[in-house]
């Protein structure tokens, strides 16, 4: 529990859709002026995604993001992280398009092939703003989020090793620990490196504390103290397992991508207002939030005056 904490604030996603959250950020004026937000309050990585701003709909096009990426870098000094997981149904081109365009200090890299299922999300709503919306959520009944051992290997040469982009490395499952492990002993990838673990989502790993405990355990057991790692918990369970990955001494993730809410029943009105609070509550643990260029150092970044933008 030495470390500073480093707060990750993912501010759109490609999983929620317009009709979820009138809060949701959409054109790439909101989503620059929510993530420099974001900044502002806490968050020394701000974790990217590009959306359609006519319809919402997640889109993976180079020139969508270059007209926020660069805005969010001038005005402010937060660690910027593009996306490689793009939208369900993208292909693995699309979804590496704009990393290789803008060439990121980071960029996050899926661990491993899981069933994504968003489905039950259908739900909530009777109406819904644009017809893409339900169509995109029920198609995942049916649906894998590829990521094979060629797709990452390709992933770690082409963004990793040709453009110097560090990863967030999303593991939905323990399995994926053993991925990892597997291009630890290649050589592809090198200390110190950034697991970010996920829970709640259907087809990963359940939102259960004992899940994240033994997460970390392997997690220890291969990598030693070669790895930094941070957690997230979709919907209802954000809050509770941040602040349990802050006293285990990991980092966190907070944002409208993973959670759309501050509370039971309440929309959240911001990223910011998310990154606010879980600043709070790992402050009042007694430990430090850290700085982007704190961040930089631990994950071993390049710096931002190396990216494309």
């Amino acid at each position: 529990m030495s470390k500073s904490v480093i707060i990750t604030c993912a501010v759109t996603g490609g999983i929620h859709t317009p009709t979820m959250s009138k809060h949701l950020p959409i054109t790439p004026d909101q989503i620059a002026a929510e993530s420099i937000a974001a900044a502002e309050a806490g968050a020394s990585i701000i974790h990217l995604h590009a959306r359609d701003p006519e319809t919402g709909r997640p889109t993976p096009d180079p020139k969508v993001f270059m007209q926020f990426l660069p805005v969010i870098k001038n005005h402010c000094d937060a660690v910027i992280n593009v996306s490689t997981g793009g939208g369900l149904g993208m292909t693995l081109e699309q979804r590496l398009e704009a990393a290789l365009v803008t060439r990121p200090e980071m960029a996050s890299l899926n661990a491993g092939s899981i069933n994504f299922g968003i489905f039950p999300l259908l739900q909530k709503h009777k109406e819904w703003q644009h017809d893409w919306e339900p169509e995109f959520l029920d198609m995942t009944r049916d649906f894998v989020f590829k990521n094979t051992f060629k797709d990452i290997e390709y992933t770690l040469r082409e963004l990793g090793e040709t453009h110097g982009t560090r990863f967030e490395f999303e593991c939905y499952d323990l399995g994926h620990l053993y991925n990892l492990a597997y291009f630890v002993d290649k050589g592809l990838i090198k200390p110190p490196f950034f697991i970010q673990m996920i829970y709640g989502i259907l087809g990963g790993v359940g939102a259960d504390p004992d899940n994240m405990t033994h997460m970390h355990s392997i997690a220890k057991k291969l990598f030693g103290d070669s790895f930094e790692w941070s957690v997230l918990a979709a919907g209802r369970n954000q809050m509770s397992f941040a602040t349990q990955s802050a006293i285990m001494g990991g980092n966190v993730r907070v944002g409208l991508e993973d959670n759309l809410y501050i509370g039971a029943g309440q929309l959240a009105a911001s990223n910011a207002e998310q990154v606010k609070k879980i600043r709070r509550i790992v402050e009042e643990l007694g430990l430090k939030v850290a700085t982007p260029d704190e961040a930089r150092e631990r994950l071993g970044l390049k710096g931002k005056d190396q990216v494309g933008f």
